[in-house]
């Protein structure tokens, strides 16, 4: 690898702090980018990044259309992971745009599927949907990619009142989770700080030649949700329960991730639809890509108490 220079777009998000810690260790120049408003907001991740090897941090909004040319400049490789500051559809063209022109020779995009494009009946999400036509955007410029459609993040779940992944604390010291999903319905899982890092780095390892054009479901274990609370229990030696119900907000949230739920609920509640859509399978690839994956009963038992804690929490004690 003469060029060792990746190019990394919200270096403070799970997904690519994962892949900056391991790049950074294993010898690439990352250059990292991070926006003014997340780097204020996780200074913990953008203080980390800073003391590691190898890495050169990029501040600034991604509607600077500058800040993006000058991004991409002798990179040959790039992971984007946008998220929903400003229009995100055009950063991801403009940002696909910048690397085409600066020659970036493998763009692997996180991107998640548009349900409404498979059967009619099924709604598009506000906050995958525009990622998918991201993804057609980037075929159509001929710019050589992989995609990359992230599972249920294990770290999603919390005791704090948040809606869908609440495992809510009981009285008597169990746990309880209430969501939509059918209860016996397989779904991806992906702890996207311990696996997201490895399985991309192996994707740039073997390049475009074998995965240009590919989807990839980066999950490394389907569970239905009793599963899951059978492996919280099993981690935390405590009691987990699941029920099947709507979802429920008990705090404020924004109106896009309010839309975003009402989607969920209807596309995996009603319609029990594909997390992936029809065409994508996992964990068969994540697996050939990284065997040595976090599962959820290892999460639960080593990483859900610290996440607790730093939250404030205090019934792991």
């Amino acid at each position: 690898m003469t060029n060792r220079t990746l190019v990394i777009v919200n270096t403070t998000g799970r997904q690519g702090a994962s892949l900056a810690r391991v790049a950074s260790a294993v010898g690439y120049n990352v250059r990292a980018h991070i926006t003014t408003k997340l780097s204020e907001k996780d200074g913990a991740v953008a203080k980390e990044l800073r003391e590691l090897k190898n890495i050169e941090l990029i501040e600034g909004s991604l509607e600077d259309e500058k800040l993006i040319a000058e991004l991409f400049v002798g990179a040959r490789r790039a992971f984007i992971n946008t998220i929903s500051w400003g229009d995100e559809v055009a950063i991801g063209k403009t940002l696909a745009n910048a690397a085409k022109k600066a020659g970036v020779q493998h763009y692997v995009y996180s991107s998640m599927p548009d349900h409404a494009v498979f059967n009619k009946s099924w709604p598009s999400l506000p906050l995958w949907s525009c990622k998918f036509t991201v993804e057609n955007y980037i075929r159509q410029i001929g710019l050589p990619a992989t995609f990359v459609y992230t599972g249920i993040y294990n770290n999603n779940f919390t005791s704090l009142p948040y809606p869908l992944f609440c495992m809510k604390l009981q009285s008597d010291g169990s746990f309880a989770w209430a969501a939509p999903f059918h209860p016996d319905k397989p779904l991806p899982w992906l702890d996207a700080e311990h696996d997201v890092g490895p399985a991309v780095i192996q994707i740039l390892k073997d390049g475009p030649q074998k995965w240009s054009g590919h989807r990839i479901g980066l999950a490394f274990q389907l569970l239905t949700p009793r599963q899951v609370c059978e492996a919280f229990a099993r981690g935390l030696g405590r009691p987990c329960s699941y029920k099947r119900g709507p979802i429920t907000v008990e705090v404020p949230i924004p109106s896009g991730y309010r839309s975003q739920l009402e989607g969920i609920e209807e596309l995996f509640g009603k319609w029990e639809a594909p997390y992936f859509g029809p065409d994508i399978q996992a964990p068969d690839e994540a697996l050939g890509l990284w065997e040595g994956y976090r599962g959820m009963e290892e999460y639960a038992r080593e990483v859900f108490p610290l996440e607790e804690a730093a939250n404030g929490l205090t019934w792991m004690h």
